[in-house]
């Protein structure tokens, strides 16, 4: 079996991994920090939590172990597709290479330029940023990669999923041509495959599962659910979710519940917080200090469930993560593999359980056709329960009948009232005059018939009227 002291590392890289406490490379680390050693560019593709990161930084950080940065030209780049997961490789870089003399900075939103700047100026070894902050420090003059030496994109298709080809592609354009590059990823997709055609050369793929498979540890799960009435369906939908959590009692010692947008993160933390469980939520649009305060809670155990968006999907390394629930199911089938990847890692048991509504049923079989098998279905936990009263503000009160039709309005049958009752004399309002329609006859055949009984206008008809008519009857 390969053991780290077998792939060549330095002596204090080694060091620093065995005081981590790891002996035995993952498929992935062994396979790919060879080659990435030798200067060789490489593909890598592995189902997420089998350890990319380090398969990565420990060859880096042996191969930059010698030499020394100048100011604002870094040596390495890191590109990573969120704030999240650029923070967690800054903080393996500082595992691994506190035995070594190395400078480090990172580039992502959120926080001050000015600081960012500083660490530039002074010259650093490796630069970890988010593709967006990298290039806001280039146009302002501020950054010069034509220094880098090993560059790597970690997460490669999530790059591809949020936008950020074309930033890459510009990217790769200012590094230089003769730099060895390293990509990895848990999916490949064939926008992706296209660029690592491009910006790779020859580079050593190495696959240790097959794309997009879902880790065999994990226990998976999928409730079909149907609101009783679409203005209930949310409501009845967090209340499944809460009955999901009950239902894995003390197995569940911490998790991470999903939603598809923003606004759901928020109401589902705030409806499990009203419920007296311990969450909190974590999105894009929360402030980078709240977001890295609640993940730091979540890792040291202080947090038991963190209600994210696919911002925390992605290269969140949390090992101890027992539970996943996807309130909704992900719109992008690869979502899914990178979403119940946050348990089970590093060999651990996990479970992953996902609620799905008539809607969604074809992003569904989308997943199983992408992980090439099917989802085993659960049983609700809430089916032989009696729907429960509106539960205060999480249970929709009933809407109004919407059988009573205008007319029958009581605001319709007072004006109908009004209408209708007695007239006074000398009303001269348009609504008093005699109505056509009470006449027995349809207008045409009222015009048609020339008798008696349509040639009056009433008592205050003039003669001459009546006159003519009786002319023309004659004739």
């Amino acid at each position: 079996m390969t053991k780290f002291s077998d792939l060549n590392l330095n002596p204090k890289v080694l060091k620093a991994v065995e005081e981590a406490g790891y002996e035995t490379p993952t498929p992935i680390q062994a396979g790919a920090i060879p080659p990435a050693l030798e200067g060789r560019d490489v593909l890598g593709i592995a189902q997420t939590g089998t350890g990319k990161t380090a398969s990565f930084t420990l060859p880096m950080i042996t191969a930059l172990a010698r030499g020394r940065a100048r100011a604002r030209m870094p040596r390495s780049l890191v590109l990573c597709p969120t704030r999240e997961l650029a923070a967690q490789v800054a903080e393996n870089f500082d595992i691994y290479a506190k035995n070594v003399k190395l400078t480090k900075a990172l580039l992502i939103g959120g926080v001050s330029f000015k600081e960012q700047d500083m660490l530039i100026d002074k010259g650093v070894d490796v630069l970890i940023a988010t593709p967006g902050r990298l290039l806001d420090h280039f146009e302002r003059g501020k950054l010069i990669l034509s220094d880098v030496k090993i560059m790597v994109v970690d997460e490669a298709d999530r790059m591809l999923d949020m936008g950020f080809i074309p930033d890459i592609e510009r990217i790769f354009g200012l590094t230089p041509f003769t730099r060895q590059t390293l990509f990895f990823s848990a999916t490949m997709a064939p926008e992706i495959e296209r660029i690592t055609n491009t910006f790779l050369s020859a580079p050593a793929r190495i696959e240790v599962a097959r794309q997009a498979t879902t880790g065999e540890n994990i226990t998976q799960g999928v409730v079909m659910f149907k609101g009783s009435r679409k203005d209930r369906e949310a409501s009845e939908k967090r209340r499944l979710l809460r009955a999901l959590i009950d239902a894995e009692g003390d197995k569940l010692t911490n998790g991470i519940v999903f939603c598809n947008r923003k606004t759901d993160v928020d109401i589902v933390a705030k409806s499990l917080k009203k419920y007296d469980y311990d969450a909190a939520p974590i999105h894009g649009d929360l402030d980078q200090s709240q977001r890295t305060r609640t993940l730091d809670a979540f890792r040291n155990g202080e947090l038991k469930i963190l209600v994210a968006s696919d911002v925390a999907a992605r290269g969140l390394d949390v090992p101890s993560v027992s539970h996943v629930f996807n309130f909704d199911v992900p719109s992008h089938a690869e979502d899914y593999v990178h979403r119940i990847g946050r348990t089970g890692r590093a060999g651990r048991d996990g479970a992953a359980m996902m609620i799905c509504v008539p809607r969604d049923e074809k992003n569904l079989a989308d997943i199983e056709r992408l992980v090439q098998k099917e989802i085993p279905r659960i049983e609700n936990p809430l089916k032989d329960t009696a729907p429960k009263a509106a539960e205060s503000e999480d249970e929709a009160a009933p809407a109004p009948s919407r059988s009573r039709s205008r007319r029958s309005s009581p605001k319709s049958d007072e004006v109908s009232v009004k209408k209708d009752g007695p007239k006074r004399d000398g009303d001269k309002k348009e609504s008093d005059k005699p109505s056509r329609s009470s006449n027995s006859k349809p207008p045409r055949e009222r015009r048609a018939d020339r008798g008696p009984e349509v040639v009056g206008m009433g008592d205050h008809m003039p003669s001459f009227i009546a006159l003519s008519f009786e002319d023309r009857r004659a004739s």
